[in-house]
């Protein structure tokens, strides 16, 4: 009984931690794709592992069986509307970023030792087909 509140509650504060870096990532990231991203993952792994963790924790196996419908549901909805809001997002004209520099001017996202010798950034090599911005 011991060892099944101590799942119970390892599970529990695993779940809360991810649900508590999941909100820390919407505010803290940088673009809208990158936001969505950071709470759609953590969303679902945290409340997995607290659903989990309540499961360890009731009584019956009537309690047992709707709280793992109710993650199946979760399961199947939250990537499902993580994916549709991006699809909504690209079709309305919202672009990732994928530049570094056009991210955050005003944080210093880079740290010193990422940065080249002469204070910039390394060279982006482009992928092999695709055209270099130069030319």
């Amino acid at each position: 009984m011991i060892a099944l509140s101590i799942i119970s509650w390892a599970l529990l504060l695993t779940g809360s931690f991810f649900a508590i870096v999941g909100g820390i990532g919407i505010v803290r990231l940088p673009e809208f794709f990158s936001r969505m991203h950071g709470g759609g993952i953590t969303d679902t792994l945290g409340a997995a592992l607290i659903i989990l963790g309540l499961c360890f924790a009731a009584g019956g196996w009537l309690v047992v069986a709707k709280l793992l419908m109710i993650l199946f549901f979760l399961f199947v909805t939250s990537p499902s509307s993580c994916h549709a809001l991006a699809r909504s997002a690209l079709s309305q004209g919202v672009k990732p970023v994928l530049e570094i520099d056009s991210v955050r001017k005003s944080d210093s996202l880079l740290k010193n030792d990422s940065v080249g010798k002469h204070g910039s950034l390394p060279e982006v090599v482009p992928v092999s087909g695709s055209e270099s911005p130069n030319d």
